[in-house]
């Protein structure tokens, strides 16, 4: 830093800012900042499950197909009405653990006959349904 101690008319004003006091007060800032900030820790604190054996069963699966003129398939049986589809519907949601529910609506079904089927499942509390053989849908 440099300092000006004189060479210029004494009744001119100073047209330099002195940065002084305002480096005084950025380092005071800066050591309040460091002391006032937590030490960091490089733990990570998990959760782990704990090693609980207990047997699974395998799930008992339902075959649910749709065909293209909209008849319902519950493994591998036409299903005659829709007040049937519930009944089979309302069992498979009070079993414990539910069963799951493979939908697998054909290529040229319409979507509503799927979206009815679908309404019905979670209307009647079914929450584990998915739907399989998508590769007829790539081409």
């Amino acid at each position: 830093m440099a300092m000006n101690i004189g060479g210029g008319k004494d009744d001119e004003p100073m047209m330099e800012i002195n940065t002084t006091p305002l480096i005084d007060v950025m380092l005071v800032l800066l050591v309040m900042l460091i002391i006032t900030i937590p030490i960091q820790t490089h733990a990570v604190k998990l959760d782990m499950p704990r090693n609980v054996q207990t047997p699974q069963r395998e799930p008992k699966v339902v075959d649910l197909e749709l065909d293209f003129d909209g008849t319902v398939f519950w493994n591998g049986v036409a299903v005659p009405d829709t007040a049937k589809l519930d009944e089979y519907l309302k069992s498979a949601a009070a079993e414990t653990p539910q069963p799951e529910i493979h939908l697998k609506p054909n290529r040229l079904v319409k979507y509503d006959y799927v979206a009815r089927v679908l309404a019905a499942a979670q209307r009647l509390g079914v929450t584990r349904i998915g739907f399989v053989g998508n590769e007829q849908y790539m081409d």
